[in-house]
């Protein structure tokens, strides 16, 4: 006797394990779905997806790093990013946000709360932005200077 009779699989057993799968997947469909919300923002950090980008990685972030100041009832939260020889400090507060880029030098930064900028702020000589509203939910922002792109991590505002 072959493999095939060993194992109680039929010769097409390929054929049949397709047919299973696609069984198994429409049950989880059903009985499990994916939340839309979720699958939204699959979808959107896919869109965001660049190859050419460098990501900045978080390097502070005042709701875990900093020691809490007693009497400041919503302290800015301060953020630190960075990419090789690129920093970027940013506050974020209810009245909006700024930062900077250092080394001091223009940019073009987009605020990202979705496969599309939100907002597209432009650095200063000494690499100073500011934006007038506060972003709420998931952000990232794309640091654009020369030739060269780097997006930060995402994070909640």
């Amino acid at each position: 006797m072959g493999d095939d009779a060993e194992y109680g699989t039929a010769p097409d057993g390929d054929v049949e394990s397709g047919l299973l799968e696609e069984e198994l997947r429409q049950a989880a469909a059903v009985l499990d779905p994916v939340p839309p919300a979720l699958l939204q923002i699959a979808v959107d950090a896919y869109a965001l997806h660049d190859l050419d980008a460098r990501v900045a990685e978080l390097t502070f972030d005042s709701l875990v790093d900093a020691i809490p100041v007693r009497g400041a009832a919503d302290p800015p939260r301060m953020l630190t990013f960075s990419a090789g020889e690129v920093t970027l400090d940013v506050e974020v507060s209810a009245q909006g946000l700024m930062g900077q880029v250092l080394p001091p030098q223009p940019a073009r930064i987009e605020v990202l709360a979705g496969p599309r900028a939100t907002a597209v702020l432009t650095a200063d000589d000494l690499g100073r932005f500011t934006a007038e509203t506060s972003p709420s939910g998931p952000l990232a922002l794309r640091l654009r200077t020369g030739d060269e792109v780097v997006t930060t991590e995402w994070l909640r505002a």
